[in-house]
């Protein structure tokens, strides 16, 4: 670690813990505040990489690890209107689905770093995003998963609804990942104007030094 990796490691902290302040905020039916920052971790993991290289990508998502463990226990001690601010199933798959994730994203983004500049971290974080979404809610509300915690009720995730309100009858946790997955990939698209205006101001920089 250099201390050119300092604000990567700065930035991927505070959208860490901004997105863990922002979800306990609804908006609308379906998200969270939280569901529109979470999403530049991408980018931040997607920059390191492609300036500095895998390895100082993968550091900055362990700091980021470490950052959301930290937020994650200390809201498992704060008590809310129905029981503590994060249960510990929501904090086991927030951790699992973000380290898979943006470890998955480094991995690809390595593979397609040669190719046209858009490609590597629109195809990155697309899966990345993907199976982060589809971890996290799957372990925090599926009713299948009830034996990771027993004591915390999530039948309320589980009550049959129109997807998003208008599709076909679904548990109410996949409307839920299904808005937020939507966020994840319209983010990733905008997301390729600040990654290409900074990786070429960068680079630029790092050529002229």
């Amino acid at each position: 670690m250099t201390r050119h990796h300092l604000p990567g490691i700065l930035a991927m902290a505070a959208v860490v813990l901004a997105s863990n302040i922002l979800v306990q905020f609804l908006f609308g039916n379906w998200l969270t505040w939280g569901a529109f920052t979470y999403p530049f971790a991408f980018l931040v993991t997607d920059l390191m990489n492609r300036i500095y290289g895998a390895s100082a990508a993968r550091q900055v998502v362990f700091a980021g690890f470490v950052v959301g463990i930290i937020c994650s226990l200390i809201g498992t001690q704060i008590m809310g209107e129905f029981g503590p601010l994060v249960t510990w199933r929501i904090a086991i798959g927030s951790g699992a689905a973000f380290l898979t994730a943006q470890m998955l994203d480094i991995a690809i983004f390595d593979r397609l770093r040669n190719g046209p500049w858009w490609r590597a971290p629109l195809a990155s974080t697309l899966v990345g995003s993907s199976v982060d979404t589809a971890l996290f809610f799957t372990i925090a509300f599926s009713g299948a998963l009830t034996f990771i915690e027993p004591s915390n009720d999530v039948s309320w995730a589980g009550e049959a609804l129109p997807l998003l309100g208008i599709g076909p009858m679904v548990p109410m946790w996949v409307s839920l990942a299904v808005a937020d997955w939507g966020v994840k990939l319209s983010l990733a698209l905008i997301a390729l104007i600040p990654f290409r205006m900074i990786v070429s101001k960068a680079l630029s920089g790092k050529i002229l030094a």
